[in-house]
């Protein structure tokens, strides 16, 4: 089977940079000799830590190691990929290619069934992170609705931006029709209707365009959030 290999060390401090190129190199070089594998290539990079779509040199590497179907070699996953979710996009698109991944490091070979088992617990604990950190924006999204600070450049219907332009203030009448909006919903009218009530009435949107039924559902979604 062949071996495409991959270095990577910083722009600036490159000596300093962990583990010199010379090192990566000669070490992905004896597992290949270790592991029975042809080493084509090393490819070299010198770049700080960019996502892996924006390294030119490690698109070359992994264009070259998908064609020959063999395993992509690096020192470590800090090498290749600074976030998790770029290391496993990196592994899918080899696993689409029939090509495996190999780290020194962490002792991962995806051609083996716990290289695998080990990347399916990276894909599980980067949802679990992506989950979390939904739940903690919403969290502080929901403090700042009702506290009355601004989170978007959008003020929503019922307030108005305050002096400071960090706060809301409430609008008398435009929280009047909000009241409208929630009675004609609790009483079973869609969306469309409501909008078409509010438009032959004279009221204005925000932003003085025209009422639509997502602009209806919008509004009673924040209220919603507003109140939970």
């Amino acid at each position: 089977m062949h071996a495409i290999g991959y270095a990577r060390v910083s722009t600036f401090d490159q000596g300093l940079d962990g583990v010199s190129l010379e090192n990566q190199q000669e070490r992905i070089a004896a597992w290949c000799v270790a592991s029975g594998l042809a080493l084509d290539c090393v490819y070299v990079e010198t770049m700080s830590g960019a996502r892996a779509t924006n390294r030119p040199v490690l698109q070359e590497a992994l264009s070259a190691v998908c064609r020959v179907r063999g395993v992509l070699v690096v020192h470590s996953l800090s090498r290749l990929a600074r976030s998790v979710r770029d290391t496993l996009d990196i592994a899918e698109r080899l696993e689409r290619a029939g090509a495996n991944l190999a780290s020194l490091s962490e002792r991962i070979d995806t051609s083996s069934a716990v290289g695998k088992m080990v990347f399916r617990l990276l894909s599980t604990l980067n949802e679990f992170e992506r989950d979390q950190l939904a739940e903690r924006t919403e969290s502080a999204m929901a403090h700042l609705r009702r506290t009355g600070r601004r989170i978007s450049r959008r003020i929503p219907f019922g307030y108005d931006l305050t002096l400071d332009r960090r706060s809301l203030a409430v609008n008398g009448q435009e929280q009047a029709v909000l009241a409208r909006i929630s009675s004609l919903r609790a009483t079973g009218s869609s969306y469309s209707r409501i909008a078409a009530e509010l438009a032959a009435s004279g009221v204005a949107t925000k932003e003085g365009g025209a009422w639509h039924p997502a602009t209806v559902r919008q509004i009673l979604e924040r209220q919603r959030k507003l109140a939970a």
